[in-house]
């Protein structure tokens, strides 16, 4: 199961550009794994502050589709920093605040999220 989170802030989504399992680089919202014992909504605020260094507070969930939750937060605290020591980062390249119509960031999955919650 997958917990990620959704950050807007002044026309802007944060979001991680990162190596995933197919090979490709793309740009995800910040989120991993959950880990035993922990609900998804746990696992979002954990895997954010790991990835960004931000603290959260989730709003709302967002969606939920074959074990991978989506929820919209918003930032409490922190500072933007991407932890290269830290082991679960190492597939992370970059860590940034990209503006909502920067089309060229956004994919088949991160899109049509971004609408629903723009649409709403």
């Amino acid at each position: 199961m997958i917990a990620q989170g959704i950050i807007i802030r002044d026309d802007r989504v944060l979001m991680v550009k990162q190596y995933v399992e197919r090979g490709d680089i793309v740009w995800n919202f910040p989120g991993g794994k959950m880990e035993e014992n922990e609900t998804p909504e746990q696992a979002c605020i954990r895997e954010v502050k790991e990835e960004t260094g931000y603290d959260i507070r989730i709003t709302k969930q967002l969606h939920e589709e074959s074990g991978k939750f989506t929820f919209v937060a918003e930032l409490l605290g922190g500072e933007l920093y991407l932890d290269n020591q830290n082991e679960s980062n190492q597939d992370i390249i970059e860590v940034a605040w990209i503006r909502l119509d920067d089309h060229e960031k956004f994919d088949s999955y991160t899109l049509p999220l971004l609408r629903i919650l723009l649409e709403v």
